[in-house]
């Protein structure tokens, strides 16, 4: 038996708007730490850097993906906001774009430590970043998940061991 975390853990993914990418982590992350018994210990969430998709369900082939590979969807796109970066004890962000909008909400970079990467986690892709599927097919989505499943498990690890 594992010791206990210092609970609640609070992770927030973030890509542009909140459909595809940053919903998807907070879905795959939240199976992960449940099928390890931590539900309890993590809190999680997603935003987007932008307000435009604000209140819509995750992307309709985002989730489709998801459910043929077994997870759960749910989720309503919301911006990202200062007191996240106060909330949140790791901020995962997409790409390089949504890493620097993030950097850009904390003015004071008090919080710039707990601002990450998500492709910084991952064990089996060296990808620079985790590309947005929205306008590409179905192999881009699964590709994304992969990266994603990824990224997460490396997240899990890492907060485990602290």
């Amino acid at each position: 038996m594992q010791p206990p975390l210092i609970s609640p853990r609070r992770v927030l993914f973030v890509c542009l708007g909140n459909i595809c990418r940053s919903p998807a982590a907070e879905i795959i992350f939240r199976q992960q730490v449940e099928d390890a018994g931590l539900s309890g210990e993590f809190e999680i969430d997603s935003a987007g850097t932008i307000s435009h998709h604000e209140g819509s369900p995750p992307d309709s082939r985002m989730s489709e993906t998801l459910l043929r590979k077994g997870y759960t969807v749910s989720g309503q796109a919301r911006r990202i906001s200062a007191q996240d970066l106060e909330k949140f004890d790791l901020i995962v962000t997409m790409d390089e774009s949504n890493h620097t909008d993030v950097m850009g909400i904390d003015h004071t970079g008090a919080h710039h430590g707990k601002i990450r990467t998500l492709v910084s986690f991952c064990r089996e892709h060296d990808d620079l970043r985790v590309p947005d599927p929205y306008y590409g097919g179905q192999i881009g989505f699964n590709h994304v998940i992969s990266l994603l499943e990824d990224g997460c498990a490396g997240i899990l690890d890492s907060l485990k061991s602290k």
